[in-house]
């Protein structure tokens, strides 16, 4: 292997992030694979992206599509092989790409042999999770309740003891309370290090330190395991041990729930902890408070208001976060944000431009860079996730009728981003081999959005005015422009109903983007001078943006970048 001992600067690094069950299947069983991954390793390298995440292949029952992980050591034969991960990780250093990890420290499977053993008995691994007393016959240790609905205890008879899983209750919470818990991941990081991995991602790692079990009167207890009281320690610990000595390993941690002010310890360049974090901040502006499961418009004064305080408040404490539209649990963004009919094409640039040209490092989720939307999915039988079918009963058990549950699913849904990769326009989107006629097949794990036949890698690879090729031209300017990488960020017409704007500066350079967040024109009135400025990239080609002394007008989903 290539296994180059140079620094990866991850400010100017692209990531792309692959949910390998969607991505491509290589052996028509009807479920992606790691062999899928590396047939299509030249097209990731071509987007221009440095690093590709993979969410979880390890073994697991697949309650939780995989982080429900009932082996770190060991590949789910329904992905392949370790030989194949071996090859994968080959391959892809080859053509100069990393691979980022994702790893499942807050909970394991309860097919874990650690749970296994800890059911049975054994009292060195029943101390590698939370085994509490009820307060009373039939009643938890805690009022908390799973982030997927219900509580988040389960009552074992044996021990007349309840564990915790703030997750579905096949996802054990482990005590990092534990020294031994530790030793085990330190273990698991340093397998995989070995192996030529150069990143992790971490799955909601702030919850890991748990405080005070006690009845949360406000809330749904929360306050008590986010950002918990040994966090910062955990993840220096883990920092020193593991991937911190390795200056080519970049991480980044999901950060669930969490405050800005927490992240500076998290991310910032001196704490000895993460190269970067996600927050979700920013995607919860359709939201009612935290309830996700309702139909609200999104806010985009307060998405921009979110975005600007992150941006400014990292940048002052000199910490880093990740910019990201969308991921495995994210609807799609321009069925979210921008117009997934008529102006799809000029919506699904507008809001790449946004994301890339800001401070942060970029993550792009398969089948954002095609511009694919939200499934089409009409029956609940038609989705797999196990956090939709939950809320589309809770949500009838509320007081829903039927249709309006299963539009807040439609809209809501994990697996809006989960439908196959769309390659080409054939009968299965390209994400498997079609079958010969007439031949006994297996069909894709979730269904194809039909129109795969219109979004697909195929049709959009030669055109030039293509959504994959805005995607390829905004991650090379990222790559030609330091300022993108290193400049600080102002925001610009903050009050401004339509416009997203802000200003970089680095170095004697400038930079400034405008785009126009709604489906109408609109005027910036008080624009910064553009004189001597150039237009470097926008998503209406071959035109001149119109300005007016001072005075630009935007047409609808329109986005600019000016470069000095």
């Amino acid at each position: 292997m290539n296994h180059s001992s140079k620094p990866r600067d991850f400010r100017k690094s692209v990531v792309y992030q692959i949910y390998p069950k969607s991505f491509r299947d290589s052996d028509g069983d009807g479920l992606g694979d790691i062999n899928g991954v590396i047939e299509k390793l030249d097209y990731i390298r071509d987007l221009g992206v440095d690093c590709v995440w993979l969410t979880p292949f390890f073994v697991s029952p697949q309650y939780d599509n995989g982080y429900d992980v009932a082996d770190y050591y060991n590949i789910d034969p329904r992905y392949g092989t370790m030989g194949d991960v071996e090859r994968l990780i080959a391959e892809a250093d080859r053509r100069g790409i990393g691979l980022m990890f994702d790893m499942v420290f807050n909970h394991v499977s309860t097919d874990h042999e650690w749970f296994r053993k800890a059911i049975a008995g054994d009292p060195y691994y029943k101390d590698f999770f939370f085994f509490r007393k009820g307060k009373g016959e039939g009643c938890p240790p805690t009022n908390w309740a799973s982030k997927f609905g219900g509580s988040a205890w389960q009552y074992v008879p044996e021990f007349d003891e309840y564990y915790l899983h703030l997750f579905d209750r096949s996802q054990a919470d482990l005590n990092w309370e534990n020294e031994n818990v530790r030793r085990e991941i330190r273990s698991i990081v340093r397998f995989w290090m070995d192996k030529g991995v150069k990143g992790f991602r971490f799955d909601v790692i702030n919850l890991v330190s748990k405080a005070a079990f006690e009845d949360d009167p406000k809330g749904d207890g929360r306050r008590f395991y986010t950002d918990g009281p040994k966090i910062h320690r955990y993840l220096r610990e883990l920092n020193a041990t593991t991937f911190g000595t390795d200056a080519r390993i970049v991480t980044v941690g999901e950060m669930s729930s969490t405050s800005m002010e927490e992240c500076y310890w998290y991310a910032g360049h001196m704490a000895g902890a993460l190269s970067m974090v996600f927050s979700f901040h920013h995607l919860k502006v359709g939201f009612a408070g935290d309830d996700e499961w309702v139909i609200v418009p999104p806010d985009f004064a307060k998405l921009k208001r979110v975005m600007f305080d992150w941006q400014t408040g990292m940048a002052d404490h000199d910490a880093w976060n990740a910019v990201f539209w969308c991921n495995h649990d994210q609807p799609r963004i321009v069925s979210r944000f921008g117009d997934d009919g008529r102006y799809w094409r000029q919506s699904a640039t507008m809001l790449a431009t946004i994301i890339h040209c800001l401070r942060g490092t970029p993550y792009v989720y398969q089948g954002e860079e095609l511009g694919m939307t939200n499934a089409d999915f009409t029956r609940i039988d038609q989705f797999r996730d196990v956090e939709s079918l939950n809320y589309h009963r809770i949500l009838q058990d509320r007081g829903l009728n039927a249709k309006d549950a299963m539009r807040i699913v439609q809209i809501h849904s994990h697996d809006n981003a989960r439908t196959p990769m769309q390659w080409d326009g054939s009968r299965y989107a390209g994400f498997m081999d079609e079958p010969e006629r007439g031949a006994r097949h297996a069909k894709p794990w979730i269904g194809v959005n039909a129109n795969h036949t219109v979004i697909n890698v195929e049709k959009e690879n030669d055109d030039p005015d293509s959504i994959l090729n805005y995607y390829r031209a905004l991650i090379a300017l990222r790559k030609k422009l330091d300022i993108i990488a290193y400049g600080d960020v102002e925001p610009l017409a903050p009050a401004h109903p339509s416009m997203f704007a802000y200003r970089r500066r680095h170095d004697g350079h400038e930079l400034i983007v405008a785009a126009n967040l709604h489906g109408k024109d609109c005027m910036w009135e008080e624009t910064p001078d553009l004189a001597g400025f150039e237009r470097v990239l926008g998503n209406y080609p071959n035109q001149r943006v119109k300005a007016y002394a001072r005075r630009v007008l935007l047409r609808l989903y329109e986005a600019n970048v000016w470069y000095r």
